[in-house]
């Protein structure tokens, strides 16, 4: 091991005692997975080896989440607009995304849930993926939320439909959901329904925008941007983030 090596991990170590010395840890951090086809690119590899050496990453991102106390972890895999990649593209990412959350899965550890229009995904994708859910429904050690098809205009979009037809369901007028409707019932409806929202929200690649994600719920979120692309991306990378997050006075809008 060099001398550069060995100081890396003292650093993190460093970091780590701190965490857990001032215990202010995130419950619930999400993660926009950003830069495997710039790696790829710059590696001379195909967009495909970007996309699995990203997907063999999430295990370790899993891993150093647990080891600090986080309860959530949410998982931006594919957006929708992703959806409009060409076939020869889309095709083999869908399949990386879902051998990618079958191994979770078959960890035993990580609870995964789905969020996202399924309805939106090929058959195929839906089915591979509610099949790892199921699997994993048992499992205690993190909720791991797996973003596929989502976008968080499209989560805001089915929250409301499912307010209305809930509400239908129960033999409401219209006009009685209107004037009933508040942005809490958005809450109630969301595809994290029930989670604690992000606390921290990590961008990875040097993109510094949200692109949608968790629109509704990072209303008080804190955001960290790497410059790292997502395969690079280090557990010293992520200490930092976290520590970025400690040191910060969260108001809460107050």
């Amino acid at each position: 091991m060099g001398l550069r090596e060995l100081l890396y991990r003292k650093y993190e170590r460093d970091i780590e005692h701190t965490l857990r010395t001032e215990g202010n840890v995130p419950r619930h951090i999400g993660v926009i997975l950003d830069g495997n086809r710039r790696w790829a690119k710059q590696s001379g590899a195909s967009p495909a080896d970007g996309h699995r050496k990203g997907a063999d990453k999430i295990q370790d991102l899993l891993e150093w989440s647990a080891d600090i106390g986080v309860e959530v972890v949410t998982l931006w895999l594919l957006s929708t607009d992703n959806l409009e990649r060409p076939a020869d593209e889309l095709e083999p990412l869908l399949d990386i995304i879902c051998t990618a959350t079958e191994r979770l899965a078959a960890d035993g550890r990580w609870r995964i849930q789905h969020v996202g229009s399924a309805e939106l995904l090929p058959r195929d994708t839906t089915d591979r993926i509610c099949a790892a859910v199921d699997k994993s429904s048992e499992a205690t050690a993190l909720h791991v939320n797996v973003a596929v098809g989502y976008g968080g205009r499209h989560e805001i979009a089915d929250a409301v439909r499912s307010f209305l037809r809930a509400g239908s369901a129960a033999g409401k007028t219209l006009d009685e959901l209107a004037d009933e409707f508040s942005v809490e019932h958005i809450g109630e409806h969301l595809y994290t329904k029930g989670q604690p929202d992000p606390d921290l929200l990590i961008r990875t690649s040097g993109e510094q925008r949200l692109s949608g994600f968790l629109l509704w719920q990072s209303a008080h979120t804190e955001f960290y941007f790497c410059d790292a692309y997502w395969p690079d991306f280090r557990r010293v990378d992520f200490l930092r983030a976290v520590r970025s997050f400690s040191q910060r006075e969260r108001r809460h809008g107050r």
